[in-house]
């Protein structure tokens, strides 16, 4: 079944300029940094944005960090199929937690909305709901950074 997530980040530029901003490598590092990671990496080949960040699993109730250890880790991987829209997945290597759905840009009248949609699911009997709901806001927090960041990075031009 799994956990919905929507998320929507709007920014105050053309869709062209948010698609070059999330095909910024630099952009996504400065994320990164931002949402004080452990440890992250960003690549972009192509249509194919690959971010791989490790958090710690402290601040996590004990039922979760029993399911994720010390630190969690989290790859995630955008496929751009058009210049407003990707495919986006998010895996928990060696976990049996994962997010998928998709990402699209909308333009109206100079402002842009960033849709977020993903369906997280956890395979694990009797936690995995609230591993889920932990996942999701996890990302959710996520997403707002790089809201935050992104506001900050457009308006420096």
């Amino acid at each position: 079944m799994g956990t919905k997530l929507t998320k929507t980040l709007t920014y105050d530029a053309t869709a062209e300029q948010v698609a070059a901003m999330l095909d910024d490598v630099a952009f996504r590092e400065e994320v990164l940094a931002r949402q004080k990671v452990a440890r992250g990496s960003a690549s972009i080949d192509g249509d194919h944005v690959t971010i791989e960040q490790v958090r710690s699993s402290d601040g996590l109730p004990s039922f979760a960090q029993k399911f994720v250890g010390d630190e969690i880790v989290i790859v995630q991987k955008e496929t751009w199929t058009s210049p407003t829209s990707a495919d986006v997945h998010l895996a928990i290597p060696g976990k049996p937690g994962e997010a998928a759905g998709t990402l699209t840009l909308t333009e109206s009248g100079g402002t842009t909305s960033e849709v977020v949609q993903l369906d997280v699911s956890v395979r694990i009997p009797l936690v995995g709901g609230k591993v889920e709901g932990l996942i999701k806001d996890m990302v959710g927090a996520a997403l707002d950074v790089e809201h935050q960041v992104g506001v900050e990075w457009l308006a420096r031009g």
